[in-house]
């Protein structure tokens, strides 16, 4: 009997456990790294939240904010045969948004109107508003 309640308080404990854990949101994505591996599994893991009908606030900064160009290429990885840039369009496709850093145009002497559709401007107060948001996970590439 004794067993019986343990094995059951176990799977209590771990029951709620995993439940407390898939209680957020979703993900605020801040990219950064010009390494496409780095970039690939960022946007995997934002596709696999996005597949749990969680939400994904992505930002695109530094290098990493070449992929949110209109013209740009990105390296094709194994083994999906995909590259970041091919992923960043079906997670904006799936409903994640998306923006690059209030400092990446500027200083590429790029325009909004070089950015692919549905890829805007981050505003500051926005984006630390997300990120203080207890009910989302951040995660930084």
């Amino acid at each position: 009997m004794k067993k019986l309640l343990a094995v059951s308080a176990l799977g209590l404990l771990l029951g709620t456990s995993a439940f407390a854990n898939n209680s957020a949101k979703g993900l605020n994505v801040l990219v950064t790294s010009e390494d496409a591996q780095t970039q690939m599994m960022s946007m995997v893991l934002s596709m696999m939240t996005l597949k749990q009908n969680k939400k994904v606030n992505m930002v695109l900064c530094s290098k990493a904010g070449d992929l949110a160009l209109k013209n740009s290429k990105s390296e094709v990885l194994k083994p999906m045969d995909k590259s970041p840039k091919m992923m960043l369009k079906a997670i904006i496709k799936k409903g994640a948004s998306v923006k690059v850093c209030p400092l990446y145009l500027p200083n590429k002497q790029l325009k909004e109107s070089d950015l692919m559709s549905k890829i805007t401007v981050a505003k500051p107060m926005e984006v630390s508003k997300d990120l203080l948001n207890t009910d989302y996970k951040n995660l930084s590439y």
